[in-house]
């Protein structure tokens, strides 16, 4: 008895136990994507997801939906039996299972075919941050996040391809070695010492020997120079360098000289035997930049007592005053430690200006004291049915807040601190708060302020920072699929916001001691059938008509942003949006330079140039125009774009492919000169580019300087923004300090071409011998693309390459991954049918690069 009274409660157990576990967890179901092919009927991607039941109880066909966030949108006429996929916002989507969805039984896995718009060409494009919420029936509902993603390897040619007519190359090692073969090992002596190249610069026969009993002689003026080359030489002389007021020069010691004929960040340096190391200059700009060039030339990875650089004599000065580079932090928020990293590098290669993309529709990074919401629920993402305390997950950020980079801001002391730190590295940052669209953020996070004050009575206050019209019914969606993100132009309110957020700014600067000179307003992509149904700006428009012409409420928007900074004394910049008006001939809508503007003190950023969309020339036409103009062209100088076409490259790539080479062969004041092809590789209508506008010599002078992008869709850590920038920064640097090079100025392509292939064979030998490993060291190591190498077997030999000359190739041809322990790749190795040969490029702390693999046949 007292046996059968134990198995009826065990079996009672287990009773209730089924009863408990009536579905699995949302960890239980794994998920497999996969391209199956681009270009199906017409324009249309085919994938698959297939979800896989690892748990003890069936998924049923109710009470449950699955989320996640993916760059395009589904085809709904043919979506398979048994599920739904609806578009929520944004790039968030919902799956849901319909009465024809069958139990997914424990150990069961199911296949959707699904087709999209377009194509999807990397494995960064599959869906991502995957979610369940569960419903009991009873109204309440539990978030689970999904099990784990498997993304299969894209292969074939449908997968490798955007079109049918799709000509540009899929990158493997094969692609890699072709492509890099004419470039050759240079020996030390032919590379330039210092990047970016100088105006000019002559090497000595002797060396300087840089001790223990050296010191810093300063004249007032630039005691922030010498102080920074104290510090940056303390760590390597393991003492600090006295630093005293000016004395006459001697072997040594640094002597900083003033030379009132020395403008702006020109420089003179001068290392030599005899009279040790001058640095001269007019400003302490040009000091600062004359540190950095002795900084290039001293060693970053050794503590000693001593060292020796070689007799140098360096003049230089910059080609263009703005030398941009931005980082988006709305998208994917980055820690305060890599913006610190970013700036030091950008101070290494002499960037000066830093435009700190600080908002957008996925996150509000700033705290502003005024508007505390904009941080308590524009900075946090995660699952919300009403966004009363987050917004909705992007890029897959996930259901939970605070996991992962969706979620943060910087508080006041850390963008104090962001500011000091750029300031004494002679970098402006430039905010960016993105309006009218891209405000999505900031506008949720100011509804969730009024309904609170509303509740509690407080209606004036309540409406004083709304941000959309409450009763505006306007449709439209924006590139980014958001349905919500434009503020309303044409109530106070949107300009009270403004002017708040503006001031508050400006007391950060000034709490840190730093210059603010300009704002940021973005201004772009704002999407049509905005405001067409606002009650406000019906109201505005009725009581002045001519903001209802075409253009007239963005005119009108802009036109009150600009008054509220040049009150400030503060410059509008803005994407090229800012310095367009629209004009309509016949039934099309065209863009033109905005005369209303081109005094104002607006600065346009121009980036859309991609080639064979035929607004190619908007940033030329702006600057013949009048306006101050920063070229920050997609085709050349936007790193969230993938490397290469290689579906294992992570990036974007509407506006094409951007490794290294890209940005280095840019041509500022004459982008048509390297243009061949377009988006997908064909020949481009090289007599259409013909009739495009050419810069005049105004134009030319209203050209201010370059800037570089870094767009974080794909940037979910601190590390991929260092692998995304790497070394794309440098060649950018080259190209915004350095002067216009001579192979830039030849006419006959040919000739050009063979000139260029000479520059940037001796500019990737300096990458791979001398800047990689500088990168190693600097800023505390820097996580740059190490790329990976090229291979061909021939006659039973194995040729391997790599992208930049002097970087260290290992490989193994047992078929095991080869470490940064395996042999060095020195010279062509022998290989018998059958053999595996995989290579790797690695640095100089050991880490690698991915493989490359062929096999001898």
């Amino acid at each position: 008895m007292k046996q059968l009274r134990i198995l009826s409660f065990l079996l009672l157990l287990c009773i209730v136990a089924s009863c408990s576990q009536q579905r699995p967890k949302g960890s239980d179901i794994s998920l497999t994507w996969g391209l199956v092919g681009n270009y199906y009927e017409g324009d249309l991607f085919l994938s698959q997801l297939q979800l896989k039941n690892n748990g003890p109880a069936a998924l049923e066909n109710k009470n449950w939906s699955l989320y996640f966030n993916f760059c395009r949108k589904y085809n709904q006429d043919k979506l398979p039996k048994g599920i739904t996929i609806e578009h929520v916002n944004g790039d968030l989507f919902v799956l849901k299972p319909t009465a024809d969805f069958k139990a997914l039984q424990p150990g069961d896995s199911v296949k959707f075919d699904l087709y999209g718009g377009y194509w999807t060409l990397n494995e960064s494009d599959a869906p991502a941050g995957f979610f369940f919420v569960f419903n009991n029936g009873k109204g309440e509902t539990t978030v689970e996040e999904a099990g784990a993603l498997t993304v299969l390897p894209f292969l074939t040619e449908k997968q490798l391809n955007r079109t049918a007519n799709d000509k540009v190359i899929s990158e493997n090692e094969t692609v890699r070695f072709e492509r890099d073969s004419a470039l050759t090992v240079l020996p030390a002596s032919a590379i330039c010492p210092i990047t970016p190249t100088p105006l000019s610069y002559t090497l000595g026969k002797d060396s300087l020997v840089i001790g223990e009993a050296f010191i810093i002689s300063t004249e007032k003026d630039f005691t922030a120079s010498a102080e920074f080359l104290q510090t940056a030489w303390t760590t390597r002389l393991n003492y600090k360098p006295g630093i005293v007021e000016v004395q006459k020069p001697n072997a040594g010691q640094v002597s900083f000289v003033k030379d009132a004929n020395l403008k702006d960040e020109a420089y003179e340096l001068v290392v030599n035997k005899t009279s040790g190391i001058t640095i001269k200059a007019g400003t302490n700009e040009g000091a600062f930049y004359g540190v950095q060039s002795l900084l290039a030339l001293t060693p970053l990875n050794v503590s000693k007592s001593s060292w020796k650089i070689t007799e140098i004599t360096v003049k230089d000065k910059p080609r263009f005053a703005f030398r941009g580079l931005s980082v988006d932090v709305g998208r994917n928020f980055q820690k305060k430690e890599t913006i610190l990293k970013v700036l030091d590098a950008m101070a290494a290669y002499k960037l000066n200006k830093f435009q700190f993309h600080l908002t957008d529709d996925e996150g509000w990074r700033l705290e502003i004291k005024e508007l505390p919401e904009l941080t308590q629920v524009g900075s946090r993402r995660g699952f919300s049915t009403d966004e009363q305390e987050m917004i909705l997950p992007s890029f897959g950020s996930g259901a939970f807040q605070d996991k992962n980079s969706g979620s943060g801001y910087y508080t006041r002391a850390d963008f104090i601190e962001i500011l000091k730190f750029a300031k004494a590295r002679n970098i402006e940052v430039i905010p960016e708060i993105d309006f009218p669209g891209h405000s999505r953020a900031a506008i949720k996070s100011m509804l969730v302020r009024y309904n609170r004050l509303k509740a509690e009575g407080k209606t004036a206050e309540a409406e004083k920072y709304l941000l959309n019209d409450l009763q505006d019914s306007s449709k439209y969606e924006s590139v980014q699929m958001w349905k919500d993100n434009v503020l309303c132009p044409c109530q106070e309110s949107t300009y009270n916001f403004i002017t708040t957020v503006v001031t508050s700014i400006e007391d950060l600067y000034k709490e840190a001691g730093a210059p603010l000179t300009t704002i940021h307003t973005g201004g772009d992509e704002v999407p049509h059938g905005v405001w067409e149904k606002s009650p406000k700006c019906a109201d505005l428009i009725a009581k002045q008509p001519e903001v209802g012409q075409l253009g007239g409420v963005s005119n009108y928007f802009l036109t009150r942003v600009s008054d509220i900074l040049s009150k400030k004394g503060l410059t509008t910049a803005g994407w090229e949006e800012i310095a367009l008006s629209k004009v309509k001939e016949g039934d099309v809508v065209k863009h033109i330079p905005n005369p209303q503007f081109v005094n104002k003190n607006f600065r346009p950023n121009v980036w859309n140039n991609v080639w064979g969309w035929g607004q190619e020339d908007f940033a030329y036409q702006l600057a013949n125009a009048g306006y101050k103009t920063v070229l920050s062209n997609v085709t050349n100088l936007y790193f969230d774009l993938a490397y290469s076409k290689d579906p294992k490259e992570p990036g974007y790539y509407w506006g094409g492919f951007t490794n290294t080479k890209k940005a280095y062969e840019f041509i500022p004041l004459n982008i048509y000169q390297n243009a061949s092809v377009d988006l997908l590789g064909n020949p481009l209508d090289l007599a259409g580019l013909a009739n495009k506008v050419r810069l005049t010599p105004q134009g030319k002078e209203n050209i201010l300087g370059i800037q570089g992008q870094l767009w974080t869709e794909n940037t979910k850590s601190g590390e991929m923004a260092e692998y995304l920038l790497f070394p794309r920064v440098l060649a950018l640097s080259e190209r915004a300090w350095s002067q216009d090079p001579a192979w830039a100025q030849v006419a006959d392509a040919t000739k050009r071409n063979q000139l260029l292939l000479q520059a940037w064979n001796e500019f990737a030998n300096r990458l791979g011998q001398k800047e990689l490993p500088r990168l190693d060291y600097l800023a505390n190591g820097i996580g740059y693309r190490l790329p990976p190498p090229g291979i061909v077997i021939k006659n039973e030999l194995a040729y391997i390459n790599v992208e930049f000359p002097g970087l260290t190739i290992r490989y193994t041809t047992d078929g095991t991954e080869p470490t940064a322990q395996s042999a060095v790749y020195s010279a062509p190795v022998a290989v018998k049918k059958g053999t595996v040969v995989k290579t790797i490029t690695t640095n100089t702390k050991g880490r690698v690069s991915r493989i490359s693999t062929a096999t001898a046949k």
